[in-house]
């Protein structure tokens, strides 16, 4: 663990919740999984089309637990996957840090990731987090969310292999605003371009995809949406 959390005891953090579940992992290059669920409350963003609003407020935190209860619940279920997300879950600083070293520490897990809105330096938890099995799904905000302003460019080029670069698509606009930011700022990392079911057809996602020679970009589909209904909730 890092320093900060060698000297606190993980029963005394606490973290405010939205909920802890057990499902398949509806995106990205695990897409599929079974996954262990950690949602954060909370949010620095506002998305024009956030299907989460939930999890910050005007509502509240269903809940709030230790690292050490979070852990301990996590562990009730069977998956090698667990995903850390929200709102966005490194808004705690020392306290995210804590939980996803605490979790990464219980050998449980062969893939950690946590999906991040692009808008939270990810500078200190790249040099800190050690563990192999971290990986980060940066959700870089495009004109349509409403939030494109907010994005830590800076963030790109420290993306490794290992993580995603996701882009959720609404209209043409959106289409060419992720084009240019993966044309200005290299990255190693995977990146997806996800459709906004209700502006943005997957059949034109693709034909936009193929039109300007993307074949370095993965169709994002959230299977979680083809599987249960878009607002069912702990699935």
């Amino acid at each position: 663990m890092s320093q900060a959390a060698e000297r606190v005891d993980i029963n005394e953090i606490k973290l405010p919740m939205v909920e802890i579940f057990e499902t398949v992992e509806g995106e990205g290059s695990r897409a599929g999984f079974p996954t262990v669920f950690i949602r954060l409350f909370g949010c620095n963003l506002r998305c024009t089309w956030c299907d989460t609003k939930y999890s910050y407020p005007p509502a509240e935190a269903e809940f709030v637990m230790t690292i050490g209860d979070i852990v301990a619940e996590a562990s009730r279920y069977s998956s090698k996957h667990v995903c850390l997300t929200g709102g966005e879950p490194l808004l705690y600083g020392d306290r995210s840090t804590a939980l996803i070293e605490a979790l990464a520490a219980t050998g449980r897990y062969t893939d950690l990731h946590i999906e991040t809105n692009g808008a939270i330096d990810l500078t200190p938890y790249l040099e800190r987090i050690k563990s192999p099995i971290v990986r980060y799904i940066m959700d870089y905000k495009l004109p349509d969310s409403g939030e494109e302003d907010k994005m830590i460019t800076a963030n790109l080029s420290k993306l490794r292999p290992q993580d995603e670069l996701k882009f959720v698509i609404g209209s043409d606009r959106d289409f060419l605003a992720a084009k240019t930011v993966l044309e200005t700022f290299p990255t190693a990392a995977l990146p997806l371009f996800s459709p906004v079911w209700e502006t943005m057809p997957p059949d034109k996602l693709v034909r936009l995809m193929l039109e300007h020679g993307l074949s370095q970009v993965k169709l994002n589909m959230q299977m979680h949406k083809i599987i249960w209904d878009p607002a069912m909730r702990g699935v």
